[in-house]
């Protein structure tokens, strides 16, 4: 087949680029902006891409930003030296400098760099009543089943299942996670009892209307199911999350368990197995699937969302060369995010930093990184191609992030839950109910990590104080002391 491609037409440019999410469209303005007079191809499986707005720089290496979804018409407009082809690669020939693209097109380059993101790890993939949050395809799905659902189940702990939890109104929510707090991916048992007291309530509407992620969902489909970009930041704010109950808010979570079985609702009658789990009068019958859960739970429920992580987006390329992968699938690169193949680079979740890490620095596949890496990789691709080396780039200095669960900014830096430390460090926390949660990590008087949660203003403080390693033990639990003006000290 690919050489069928081959006859076909050739484009050739000086960087090609796989992928239109966050992390290939930072790679391509990087590269647009540097070098105007270059070439660039980037190939995006959907007509929509991604692209950062109203980007806000809240310290050095803290940076929050909105993610707008719009034509890759307004790529090429802003930067003509860019064209956009709507297609998925079949072969990446690396020996040649070639990607074959399923439109028939071959892309000859001089540089190229991977940027196709990750896939949802899905339970039960094959089954009509599970359903995996990642592109614009899933939220019509979703949108269908929850205008009809009186009970969903929601499998996961990570940011998606957060989201999802906390803007599903008009239907009971079950959430099963296999941690023993909320969250646990992002904060610890200490940020997950603040978050608490969200579950029961009614979602407060923000009073400013949100700008960040929007979406055409009448528009073009998906050159290739499955291949669209990832949701970006507040991508459920467009999104219907009413079921078809009058209750507003009605959350329950199952702690440590994990979805053992499935069943459609023939299969559950004669399994024999009874449901076990109710809060309603609803009789057992009524329900289309049935989960058994590993912790003896058994319920029924409308429909089932899988938000348990993701992985690399590797399969789906085909090389004729090997190229090296790490343990997690992604695709190896160095500090310069180059691959294993000559001329060859990966930005975002498709990768794995596979360098000597900073201390105060590990990857987590999130948009914040995925926009770092791809601007680094842009930068690199230029740079290597000039033979020159960069320096690596002092976002991977310090672990940074910032985001917003259950209404709440919440800031993340270094090894905020201890990462790497194992368990040679002390936690220092300021709590105020329904205000703020802040958590430092200590090792040896010297601040490794933090949590900031709701408006404290300590970002800019707590960042550099991680970085510089300054000693603090004479002033011990008096860093989170509210009558010390801390900024005053270390500023």
């Amino acid at each position: 087949m690919a050489d069928n491609f081959e006859d076909s037409s050739s484009i050739s440019a000086t960087f090609a680029i796989i992928g239109g999410g966050i992390a290939g469209i930072s790679c391509a303005e990087q590269l647009a902006t540097e070098d105007p007079s270059s070439d660039i191809i980037l190939v995006s499986a959907s007509p929509l891409i991604k692209a950062v707005k109203n980007l806000k720089k809240l310290s050095e290496r803290l940076d929050d930003f909105d993610v707008a979804e719009e034509s890759s018409t307004t790529l090429q407009n802003r930067f003509p030296n860019c064209k956009v082809i709507t297609a998925f690669a079949v072969e990446i020939k690396a020996e040649k400098h070639k990607v074959i693209l399923s439109n028939g097109t071959t892309v000859l380059y001089k540089a190229l760099c991977i940027c196709s993101g990750a896939v949802p790890k899905v339970i039960y993939e094959n089954s009509q009543h599970v359903i995996g949050l990642r592109d614009i395809e899933t939220i019509k799905i979703f949108q269908e089943k929850i205008s009809d659902a009186k009970r969903v189940l929601v499998v996961g702990n990570g940011g998606i299942a957060i989201e999802l939890v906390y803007e599903i109104e008009n239907c009971q929510v079950i959430w099963a996670i296999k941690d023993k707090c909320v969250g646990a991916t992002f904060f610890d048992a200490g940020a997950a009892h603040f978050f608490l007291p969200c579950l029961k309530e009614t979602k407060q509407e923000d009073d400013v209307p949100c700008k960040r992620m929007k979406y055409n969902l009448e528009g073009d489909s998906l050159a290739e199911p499955g291949m669209g970009s990832a949701l970006g930041p507040d991508w459920s704010d467009k999104v219907n999350m009413k079921g078809k109950q009058r209750d507003s808010r009605n959350v329950h979570v199952e702690y440590e368990c994990e979805v053992k079985a499935l069943y459609e609702r023939n299969e559950f009658i004669k399994s024999g197995l009874k449901e076990n789990f109710s809060v309603s009068s609803e009789s057992t019958e009524t329900w289309p699937a049935y989960v058994k859960l590993t912790n003896g739970v058994v319920l029924g429920c409308d429909f089932v969302v899988s938000a348990t992580g993701v992985v690399p987006n590797t399969d789906a390329l085909k090389f004729d060369m090997e190229i090296l992968k790490a343990e997690d699938g992604g695709l190896m690169v160095n500090d310069q995010m180059q691959t294993s193949l000559k001329d060859i680079y990966a930005a975002g979740d498709v990768c794995t930093a596979s360098w000597s890490l900073s201390e105060h620095w590990f990857q987590m596949r999130l948009w914040t990184q995925a926009r770092q890496m791809g601007a680094y990789a842009g930068k690199s691709m230029l740079s290597n191609l000039q033979g020159q080396k960069i320096l690596t780039d002092i976002c991977f200095d310090l672990f940074t992030h910032v985001t917003k669960f259950f209404g709440y900014k919440v800031v993340l830096l270094g090894l905020f839950n201890g990462q790497k430390l194992e368990k040679d460090y002390e936690l220092y926390i300021r709590s105020s109910e329904r205000s703020e949660y802040v958590k430092v990590v200590m090792r040896h008087g010297k601040m490794q990590g933090a949590i900031l949660i709701g408006d404290t203003d300590l970002e800019e403080t707590f960042e550099n104080l991680i970085l510089n390693q300054l000693d603090l033990s004479i002033y011990g639990e008096d860093i989170l002391n509210p009558a010390v003006d801390i900024e005053d000290y270390f500023d």
